[in-house]
């Protein structure tokens, strides 16, 4: 099953500005334990674990900021998606998550549409960062006037890519779980 929901069979007319928005891809929400957030959604929920990032500098700028993102899986084939910071206290009332990761984003059908999107916003006077390449999708970034954090993104991964990462999700999870308890370990005050 592939980390990207199917592309739309109904026909529907792109918004004046031409961004053919198809679906949901995921909701991105910033978490305190991944462990914690996994057995809620994937063993009480039961939505399934099936990609597991990790990242050492923000992608759209290069920002240093450890941290894992994961993915669970819905019925409809989309996804709800997770930020676990590497250097994050666990108390949450100690730390605000990231501006970047509490997002929504939402699905187009291929890079040209993806790119077409980009340049129509930019003529509308939004600000856009990338297009990024995240390896399984690739992603633009920018707000909507009341400061929600949008993403438009299209699936770049190959369904062997999809079934490697599903295979790996959970061991990429526990090795994720064990980097972190080591950070922990080595910086008491900050956890």
């Amino acid at each position: 099953m592939s980390l990207n929901p199917p592309s739309s069979t109904a026909t529907s007319a792109p918004s004046r500005l031409g961004v053919p928005v198809q679906g949901l891809h995921h909701f991105a929400y910033f978490c305190r334990d991944s462990e914690e957030t996994r057995h809620f959604y994937e063993d009480i929920l039961g939505c399934p674990l099936v990609h597991v990032i990790r990242v050492e500098n923000l992608p759209s700028s290069g920002v240093r900021c450890p941290y894992s993102h994961f993915f669970f899986e819905m019925m409809d084939g989309s996804f709800l998606a997770f930020f676990d910071l590497l250097e994050a206290p666990d108390d949450p009332a100690l730390v605000a998550p990231q501006r970047w990761t509490n997002h929504l984003a939402l699905r187009v059908n291929s890079t040209a549409e993806l790119r077409t999107a980009k340049a129509n916003l930019e003529a509308a006077g939004v600000a856009v960062k990338g297009p990024v390449d995240h390896a399984f999708v690739e992603s633009i970034y920018f707000m909507d006037p009341n400061g929600v954090n949008l993403e438009l993104t299209t699936a770049t991964e190959t369904e062997e890519f999809a079934r490697r990462e599903r295979e790996a999700a959970h061991a990429n999870h526990a090795n994720w779980m064990r980097e972190k308890n080591e950070w922990r370990a080595r910086n008491p005050v900050a956890a």
